[in-house]
């Protein structure tokens, strides 16, 4: 992955800017898997706990690809619509590429956006999805998740946010730009993409 210009390196300092005003919540210092296992042994049902919560990574560093130095790999965006295929997007693919891709969707649907990721090595902390939409240049739109803190684990691990109601009517109409940021506690900027979405009267237009 390259590395990001002056001006994309500009826009993520002030989303994540952000996302200081928007919360006064300071996180706890980062710890490592193993500072979270030998902390309160003399407590065997927190040691029990800890175990079941961490699974496979109390074994050792779960590790899913070694030539990828992250601990976490974001692999897909869906939009997803009740009673429909799950639109998705591979944010494995270069990042100028997504917004060759774009999604449809009726004006007025509920729909929810699934993120799909992969979390290796260590443990991540208070991971955050940040997505500002934007209409002609102006943004129009800013939604902030909180989707938790989570374990190095060899599968998949996916975060929905809650249900969002698309703008309708005429002026609503046309096409969105998405500017989309996956971060965490720490400020660790895991990704950053654009991808694009466009409201039409009816599914088949």
């Amino acid at each position: 992955m390259s590395e990001p210009s002056p001006v994309e390196t500009e826009h993520l300092d002030a989303a994540l800017e952000d996302l200081d005003i928007e919360s006064d919540y300071k996180p706890p210092p980062e710890k490592s898997l193993e500072e979270l296992l030998s902390a309160d042994k003399e407590d065997e049902s927190l040691q029990k706990y800890k175990e079941a919560l961490l699974g496979e990574a109390k074994v050792g560093k779960v590790i899913v690809d070694p030539n990828d130095d992250r601990k976490v790999i974001v692999k897909r965006l869906a939009l997803c619509v009740k009673g429909r295929p799950d639109m998705e997007l591979d944010l494995t693919k270069p990042l100028d590429e997504l917004k060759k891709q774009v999604f449809v969707i009726k004006e007025g649907i509920s729909y929810r956006i699934r993120i799909d990721f992969l979390v290796q090595r260590e443990i991540v902390h208070g991971l955050k999805y940040v997505q500002k939409t934007y209409r002609l240049g102006a943004r129009v739109d800013k939604m902030t998740h909180m989707v938790g803190s989570y374990p190095p684990k060899t599968e998949l691990q996916s975060y929905t946010t809650p249900p969002e109601d698309a703008p309708s009517g005429l002026v609503a109409r046309g096409s969105y730009t998405v500017h989309s940021l996956f971060t965490d506690d720490d400020k660790h900027i895991h990704l950053k993409w654009e991808w694009i979405f466009e409201i039409k009267k009816d599914w088949k237009e």
